[in-house]
């Protein structure tokens, strides 16, 4: 090994190009590679999010209307003919709970849950759950189970 072999590790220093701005005998003097005018040739300059070169932007071209609630509940819904399916499937012996939704991914872990009443149901059944609408509780109730609301 002598000096004229040495070289930085691998990795260490990357291929940087020409260095701008440092005279005209660098061939990247004058504007520095940024061209003539404008804001992108100005020191300081960062483009604002949705900008589009002073074209109205997209989202003021686009109408607005509407109202959205910001109090509104969203609920993951789950019909009987899906827990009969579960039940069809052995999956279920006796208690539907919100972890063992989660467990067979029918709802997410932060869903607010509520049982619909699409479907028919056969099998005697402890459920627990957010919200029922009217006909899944009496459906539920109607073959012994039990409608349990959180």
């Amino acid at each position: 090994m002598d000096l004229s072999t040495l070289k930085p590790a691998e990795g260490s220093v990357k291929g940087q190009g020409k260095r701008l701005g440092r005279g005209q005998g660098s061939g990247k003097g004058g504007t520095a590679a940024r061209g003539h005018k404008g804001a992108k040739s100005r020191s300081g300059y960062s483009r604002k999010l949705g900008f589009e070169g002073g074209q109205m932007p997209l989202q003021r071209r686009v109408p607005k209307f509407g109202f959205t609630n910001i109090n509104r509940k969203e609920y993951a819904g789950i019909n009987l003919d899906t827990l009969q399916e579960l039940v069809d499937a052995k999956k279920i012996k006796k208690d539907v709970d919100l972890d063992f939704l989660i467990a067979n991914r029918l709802v997410g872990k932060n869903d607010l849950v509520k049982i619909l009443g699409r479907g028919t149901l056969s099998a005697s059944l402890k459920v627990t759950a957010h919200k029922f609408t009217a006909s899944a509780k009496a459906a539920i109730e109607a073959v012994g189970g039990e409608a349990i609301s959180l």
